[in-house]
């Protein structure tokens, strides 16, 4: 009877592990469109990583993220009309 009990038990545990860890699927199965951040991101760090190769990516980034605050890309620095 106790190896019923354990038995149920640890078939309950894996299944709702397995439930837990599936991935959900999307809906319509499109990805959203990249922030203007994100695509200034992509866009900037290989130029900075080319122009100072030696810098580590975390400093590049860094790097790039700077650039971000004067970039005209920047909605926040969008002249107003």
């Amino acid at each position: 009877m106790a190896r019923e009990a354990v038995a149920k038990t640890a078939t309950k545990t894996a299944a709702s592990v397995a439930k837990k860890s599936a991935p959900k699927a999307s809906a319509g199965g499109a990805k959203r469109p990249l922030s203007p951040y994100n695509q200034f991101m992509k866009d900037e760090l290989p130029k900075v990583k080319a122009a100072q190769p030696t810098l580590s990516h975390r400093d590049a980034f860094k790097a790039a993220a700077g650039n971000w605050k004067s970039s005209p890309l920047n909605p926040a620095n969008a002249k107003a009309k």
